[in-house]
Formats: structure tokens, sequence, C-alpha cells
């Protein structure tokens, strides 16, 4: 079959590939070659799939269905690996084969077009924490995961840059970051990207983590990402900046997370990813994300 890879990550990646890259380019052919090592049947590509890497629906040589996996090296694969290794299922769908140095991840295969998103959005926030709760674990002593405070750092030196219709967000949001990292680390694994579409429907537990680019540090930076969730919806609201502060409220209560460093955080990651949209050339993203991050 052909791997034409889906057109929001021939996008996702083009805003990101460095020069030179031909990693898109050369996927058809590592996918088929990926197929034909493992003995894979390859069904369908999963459109419209994600941002960073191409999920193909398999079944193995003896009829189970699984997931095939393909992503470029700047989107950590091995470290996407090295995490599901280590939780063992437990939270997040079940790592099957995976040969280190390749990009490649044989997975076991979930519901993909049923995500927790699917549901009403209270019952989706509680499903989503409650396999969020099950992630942040101890870290392997020999870990090689990225830290919360290198991870933000990079993430800083490029929202210095961000033009000065966002430097007073950014300034805020910079000074946010020092303060929660002046405090000793909490050491745990978290997911690194999580929100309701990182979590699909499962038949070995009902709802499962996917696509973890891990990060090892405190878990109210892993919260933060879902805080914002559906933020088009958030925005189209009169009371969406209301209804913002009692989501932190009650996610930073049902989780036990501080509610400062939840708030503090989800500031950050909200004008983190809104300078980067505009960086990039997404400014409606960049303005529902900024107007959001001005609510905290």
């Amino acid at each position: 079959m052909a791997f034409e890879p889906p057109q929001r990550l021939v996008r996702a990646l083009g805003e990101t590939a460095p020069s030179g890259d031909d990693w898109l380019e050369k996927l058809p052919e590592l996918a088929q070659q990926a197929v034909d090592l493992r003995e894979l049947t390859a069904e369908r590509v999963q459109v419209p799939g994600g941002r960073s890497s191409l999920v193909v629906l398999v079944r193995r040589a003896d009829g189970t269905p699984a997931v095939l996996k393909l992503a470029p090296r700047r989107a950590r694969p091995e470290s996407e690996r090295a995490a599901l290794a280590h939780w063992g299922g437990r939270g997040a769908v079940q790592l099957v084969e995976a040969a280190a140095g390749e990009g490649v991840l044989v997975l076991e295969r979930l519901h993909p077009d049923v995500s927790v998103r699917s549901l009403p959005e209270a019952k989706a926030l509680l499903e989503a924490a409650g396999a969020l709760r099950r992630l942040w674990v101890e870290p392997p002593g020999d870990h090689a995961f990225e830290t919360v405070a290198e991870r933000t750092g990079r993430q800083a030196a490029a929202m210095r840059g961000g033009g000065a219709e966002v430097a007073s967000l950014v300034s805020v949001a910079l000074d946010a970051r020092d303060e929660l990292l002046a405090a000793p680390p909490e050491v745990r694994l978290l997911h690194g990207t999580f929100r309701q579409s990182k979590v699909l429907a499962g038949d070995r537990v009902p709802w499962l983590a996917v696509g973890p680019d891990p990060v090892v540090g405190e878990c109210a930076f892993d919260l933060a990402r879902l805080v914002r969730d559906r933020v088009e919806d958030l925005i189209a609201t009169p009371s969406g900046a209301s209804t913002t502060r009692r989501r932190v409220k009650r996610l930073a209560e049902s989780l036990e997370v501080d509610q400062e460093r939840l708030r503090g955080w989800t500031l950050f990651r909200a004008v983190e990813s809104g300078v980067r949209a505009l960086r990039v050339g997404r400014p409606r993203d960049a303005e529902l994300l900024l107007e959001f991050a001005g609510w905290l």
C-alpha cells in the first residue's frame, strides 16, 4: 500500500523542519521497510493522524491488531520508547516492540478514532485527569529524559524573540517560570504533551494515554496543558475567563496539585505556544492562546 503522510503531519513538520531535512520525502520508503522487516500487514494510514509521526494500523504475523508508528529524530521517539517501557501499559498504550535508534514503535491497537474529547466536557476532563494521574511515577534511576527546567529553558530563549506585541505577556510568563523553578524540583515522569486528544479508548483499560513527549519534573507542569483544552470553546463564551479559573481550581484539587503552581505553568505554556504559533505563521491560533493566557 502507499504510505502517504497525512496533510496535518506535512504541515506540522514543515513548520519545524531544519534545512536539508528529507525525512518526509523518505517516509513512504521507511514505512514499507518497517512493515516488511516485522512481517506486518498494513491496513491503513491513520488520518488525520498526529503532528509529529506517521501512524499506520497494522496486523502482526499472528493476526493481532497493532499500530506502527514512525517519527523523525527531532520528535524524540527513543524518549517515547523509554517512557512507554517504564510505564509498562499502566495508564498508557502498551509498547509491543521497538528497535532503538530507528524511530519505529509497534504499539497495542487502541480505538484511534475515539478519544475522551468525544465525551461531554466535564466527563472528558475527569477521565483525562484519571489517566494522567496513573502516569506520574518515579522515573528510572538511570534515565536520560529531559527535565522541565531544560525544556522550558529552550522555550524561554525562543520566547524572548517574540516581538514587541507580545513582550509584556512574555515577561510575565518568564517571571512565572523563574519563580516556579526556584523551589526544589518534584521528580516525576510526565507525559509532556498531555491533552484530551491524547487519551484513546482501549479494550484492556477504558482510557489510555498515547503520544508522550516525556519530561521529568513536577506534576503541575503536565496538568497545565489540560487546563486549556478546547480553548476555542472557552474563548467563544462570555464566561470563558471565569470558567478557566474554575477549571484550574477543580483540576488542582482533584489531582492534589498546588493551584498557584498550576496557574503559573498554565500561563507559561499558553504564552510559549502562542508565541510559537506567531513565529510559524498561525496568527489565529496565537490570538486564541494569548487571549487565554491573559485571563490567568
